[in-house]
């Protein structure tokens, strides 16, 4: 039973940690912002949306879809998230 409680207590501890990195890199994303805005494009360009585009266009060739347009247009969408920020 102290077993059972201690990992309970654990998966919570875990849950708060992870829900709290979650919320730092959250915070830390919103300060990035006004200075992406500031970028001038070429820069705003390479650190948001080129790393992205780029891998999406990399796995577009291999993969040859009969609907490239659709499939990376799908492609972005699922990882829009990655691109919004330095280091992407």
């Amino acid at each position: 039973v102290e077993n059972q409680f201690t990992k309970m207590a654990d998966d919570g501890l875990g849950d708060a940690q992870e829900q709290l990195e979650q919320d730092r890199s959250a915070a830390e994303q919103a300060l990035k912002q006004p200075a992406l805005q500031a970028l001038p494009l070429r820069k705003y360009l390479d650190e948001t949306v080129v790393p992205v585009l780029l891998e999406g266009l990399a796995i577009l060739g291999k993969e040859r879809p009969p609907n490239p347009i659709e499939w990376l247009a799908a492609y972005l969408l699922q990882n829009k998230n990655r691109g919004q920020g330095p280091a992407v």
